[in-house]
């Protein structure tokens, strides 16, 4: 038995709403991958913010930066993690100055490419990267400080 026209002609609609819907998804979000790429760039972000949380305590505590990131482990700080969350490779610090210090991490992303409905907050512009390895030259402050400007302090 043969189904009617009708019948035919509204599955492929059907069939075409669907395909169409998703589609249109995947272009608004991005695909599964980029998604996963991006999170893993919000991921970074995330550490370094955390460690640079830990460095403003222990600059705090003792008056001196610490030599490594090693010099944060035990302390009452929060560091969710020390490593990349992609390759699990460290993130790198370096010592500039009495107060100066640096953050490097390798970014997959552009913050910049990202569809945002808002100007980013203060806290974000700080950590604006491209795709590659992005060095952030901060410096240390206290804890107090780095609230009342939502984030840390990039250095001059």
């Amino acid at each position: 038995m043969k189904s009617p026209a009708p019948l035919k002609v509204f599955m492929a609609l059907a069939i075409l709403v669907v395909v169409s819907s998703v589609s249109y998804g995947i272009y608004l979000v991005g695909t599964p991958a980029e998604q996963r790429t991006l999170k893993f760039d919000q991921r970074r972000v995330g550490d370094l913010t955390d460690i640079s949380f830990a460095v403003a305590s222990y600059w705090e505590d003792t008056d001196r930066l610490p030599e490594t990131l090693a010099d944060l482990q035990g302390r009452q700080t929060f560091i969710r993690s020390a490593e990349d969350p992609e390759t699990g490779e460290p993130y790198e610090y370096r010592v500039l100055s009495e107060k100066g210090y640096e953050l490097c991490a390798v970014f997959t992303t552009d913050s910049a490419e990202q569809d945002r409905e808002f100007p980013p907050p203060f806290s974000a512009r700080v950590w604006e990267h491209s795709a590659g390895r992005v060095c952030f030259g901060l410096e240390a402050a206290s804890i107090d400080e780095m609230r009342r400007r939502g984030g840390p302090v990039r250095a001059p």
